[in-house]
Order: C-alpha cells, then structure tokens, then sequence
C-alpha cells in the first residue's frame, strides 16, 4: 500500500484509543486508574496527541498483584501441555492482528514500518518458542554421586513484575512475557510511558486466547509512581527490565528490601570492529544496518566503528555516502529507513551529541542536524563522526541514536583495548577473515554477545544478554528459565551412610 492508504488504516486503529484512552488491565478487567488520572502521549510524527493513558500508581499496582498471587496457584498447576495450547492460541492471535500491531507501533514509536510489519511475526514466534518449551520447564537433572542420587526440578518463582522499554515495545514484551508464562509465572506488566498501546493490544489478545483473569496485569504509568511501586511490591517476586543502566541500578535499589531477583538488559556501547581483512562491502552492509535501523534506538547497535588504519578512509568514505542516501520519513511510508524519534525529549538528547562530538574534534562526515520531515516531528539526519578518539563522550556514551561513531587502530592490540574500554559490555561484531584471529578476538572482547562476520543474527535457543553495565542475566532457551524458576534438589540415599552420633 502507498504511505496515504497506510496512515489512513493507521488512523482507524488509533481512533479506538483516541476515544477510550489507554487504560489498565487488572484481574481480567480493562479499568482506569484508581486516582483517576491519566497522562497524554503524543505521535512522534506531528507531535499530536494519540490517547489519554491510565496513571497508574501504588493503589493500581497493588490491585494488579495481589490479582497476580491470586491466579499464581492454578496457572502454576496448569500442565505444562495445556499452558502450550494456550500460547499458541496467543500466538495465532498476534499473527491474526499483525497489521494493527505494526500501524500502531509505528505511529506509537516512529518506528519505520519496513521494520514493525515484522515485529508481530518476532512476537508470535516467541511465543511459540516458548509454548513449545512448557511442557519441559520443571525438567532437571539426575547426578549420582557414591551412596546417593540427586534428582533436581524446577518451580515458577510466583507472580513476576516485566517494565519494558519505548523501543520496539510489542516484541520485546513478548520477549519477556512469554517465557513467565511458560515457566508459570503471574505477570504485571509496566510497559514504558512514551509508547504503551502495543502492550494494551498484546493483554487483550492473550485473553481472547483464553488466558485465565488474572495471569496477566497490566499497569500503565510513570516508573517513579508505578515503576517504583512494582519493584518495591511484596508480593511480586522478580523483575524483569529492559531499559538504561541507570534506570537498573535504581530498581536494584529498590527492590533490595524484599530480596527480588532481577533480571537486567541495560545499555550498550557496542563496537563494530573492522579488519582490513574483511569482507568490506558485507561489513558496510551491516555496520550501517546495526545503526540505522529501527532509527538507532536499539541496545544492540553497533554505535562504535572501530576500523583498521589501512582502510579506515575508504570505509567510513563508503559508510558515510550511504548514511547521506538513506531514505528518512514517515514511518507508513513503504520507503522509509528511519523514521522519526520516540519523543521530542529523546529528539533534544540526540542533538545535543552534534555539539558535543563537534567541540570535543571530531568531524560530521554525514548527517550532524535535525531533518525536516513530514508532520514536523521528531527527526534527526543519520549521522557519522570520523576523526574520533574512544576518550571522546560521543564514543563512551549510549547516544541511542542514528548516530555512529567512527575510530581507527592499527592492530589487534589496539582495537581489543578499545572495544573493551568501555563501562558497557553488551554486544560486538568482529569482521575478519582471519579464523584464529576471530577465535582469539571474541573470547577476549568483554561482551555477552559477539557476532563474526554477521549483523545481529538472532536464535531464540540462545542466550540473549550483557556484561559490565549492560545487564545482569540472559534472555532465550532455559536461561530464561533460569530466572522466572526456582531449582530445588532432592536428595535420596542408596545406601546406609555413617551418621555422626551426638549425645550417646
């Protein structure tokens, strides 16, 4: 469809929100906040306003976990093969709905569509991933040892509460969303404030699919009023966040008190590292990938370039005459590769580097301005430094941004010191046709993730997480497991065993 037909679809999705505002989902029921208070968001496109959103505070959160221990104990006890058929339905349900899911992320977010007409096909895979996966949750191990046999399970923690992030909301809810449910978790769930209407849409959907009242809550608000009163509850036993690393070291404060487990994918500073070596038109492809897509506002991109001397100038010239061609617009435009930013808050963050990464001497090879796009909202030109230092705030700070920094070095050496000198540690791509290089490079880069000669190329069965200040814990297969269950361990003697005798 043309951009004209796409935002008119769009609008028809967006009126239902319009008119009923965005309100909370507790123990079944769709219900406005207990104060009665909303607060407004806005289209990054125009800037105008999209919904009035439900203000959720403590008395709301409360509500929403106690609806979660309330349903924790039949969910729990559901068998794994029933809570399967019950995903699945959930995931037929968001393929089912996967226009409106892109329309209004894209409207939500300024995402470009290019990008969010997957995001429902990411969201219904994951759920199926781990539908398939509840039937084996509670499997553990046996370990034998002399005179005894060890046997482990696993347990649902109880209910858990989920925060989200304003960047690709819809997948990455389901991301953490759906393996609680597998496990036979309760969830709450605070999704961001600049961009809840996916996650409204996803409650619904889970319901229709038969999901029992209660399993799932959702909170909108402010994560100073809502957040806050989550991570604090004490009937919720875990967090699950993915957001700023400031933002995670404010939660592990707070929930401290009551002992919750957490979960944490944080920020990144992530390097591409280029050797001269490499497949250099591939490692173009995906350097500019990394950072251009889905506007820059990813934890995954590859916001550092870090390039061999020999082709530094040729590579970042190639980098730099494709961030110029990129195609930036509506986000309902079928050509659109970026679209504008979350919210003029973000917008003035972004900009701010151009100044910053000028005075500090390094140079605006592409990009360095806000772009005039259509409705007049949050847009910025992809941007590429060159003439950069990693001591420069440009390379050590999340600029979250299409927005990417470029610095050379001259050998191995050199390039891991400063892929590692860095407070993040969440990803790296080494491009290199070297393999004894790529084996040695990957093993000493401090990064939870590295892709070889790829751009982020997921598989759900893996783990999914960072290092340093990009996170605690992993996201995919059983790692995800690991964090919504308890392992208990279960101790049977196979034969007599000398007992200590005290008091004979």
């Amino acid at each position: 469809m043309t951009a004209s037909a796409n935002i008119a679809r769009a609008q028809s999705y967006l009126d239902r929100f319009r008119t009923d505002g965005v309100l909370n989902h507790i123990n079944g029921q769709a219900v406005p906040a207990a104060s009665g208070k909303t607060f407004e968001i806005i289209s990054p496109v125009d800037l105008q306003p999209l919904a009035q959103v439900a203000r959720g505070d403590a008395a709301d959160i409360d509500a929403a976990a106690r609806a979660a221990q309330a349903a924790f104990a039949t969910w729990a006890a559901m068998p794994g093969a029933d809570r399967r058929k019950i995903l699945h339905r959930i995931a037929d349900g968001i393929e089912a709905r996967a226009e409106e899911i892109a329309f209004v992320e894209c409207m939500d977010t300024g995402q470009a569509l290019r990008f969010m007409s997957k995001a429902a096909l990411r969201g219904a895979e994951n759920f199926r991933f781990f539908a398939d996966k509840a039937t084996e949750a509670r499997d553990g191990q046996s370990l034998r040892a002399p005179g005894q046999i060890n046997v482990t399970s696993r347990a649902p923690l109880g209910p858990v509460g989920i925060i989200t992030p304003w960047n690709t909301p819809f997948m990455l809810s389901t991301w953490k969303i759906a393996p609680a449910l597998a496990a036979g978790c309760t969830v709450v769930h605070k999704p961001a404030e600049f961009s809840p209407l996916s996650a409204r849409l996803l409650v619904e959907i889970a319901e229709e699919a038969g999901l029992p009242k209660g399993v799932w809550n959702l909170v909108n608000g402010l994560g100073e009023e809502a957040g806050r009163a989550l991570t604090e509850h004490p009937l919720i036993r875990a967090i699950g966040f993915v957001g700023e690393s400031r933002t995670g070291s404010m939660i592990m404060a707070q929930g401290a008190k009551t002992l919750k487990r957490v979960h944490f994918e944080l920020g990144g500073k992530n390097p591409v590292i280029v050797f001269a070596d490499a497949d250099l038109d591939r490692a173009v492809d995906a350097a500019v990938f990394m950072i251009y897509s889905l506007n820059g506002e990813r934890c995954t991109s590859s916001s550092r370039l870090l390039v061999q001397d020999k082709v530094y100038a040729e590579f970042t010239a190639k980098v730099a005459a494709r961030a110029r061609a990129i195609k930036v617009g509506h986000p309902l435009d079928p050509q659109t590769e970026v679209g504008p930013l979350i919210h003029p808050v973000h917008e003035a963050k972004v900009l701010s580097y151009f100044d910053i990464g000028r005075a500090d001497g390094a140079t605006v090879a592409a990009g360095g301005a806000k772009y005039d796009g259509p409705g007049g909202g949050c847009y910025v030109q992809p941007t590429l430094f060159t003439d950069a230092r990693n001591d420069m705030r440009i390379a050590q700070e999340e600029i979250f941004g299409p927005v990417l920094t470029a610095i050379p070095f001259t050998d191995e050496a050199e390039a891991l010191a400063i892929a590692n000198d860095t407070p993040y540690g969440l990803a790296a791509y080494l491009w290199t046709q070297d393999v004894t290089r790529a084996f040695r490079f990957s093993d000493a880069v401090q990064a939870g993730m590295v892709w070889v000669n790829s751009e982020n190329n997921r598989h759900l069965p893996a783990p999914f997480g960072g290092t340093k200040d990009s996170g605690i814990g992993r996201d995919g297969g059983d790692w995800s497991f690991d964090f919504y269950m308890e392992t208990k361990n279960i101790c049977f003697a196979t034969e007599p065993h000398s007992i200590p005798k005290l008091g004979r």
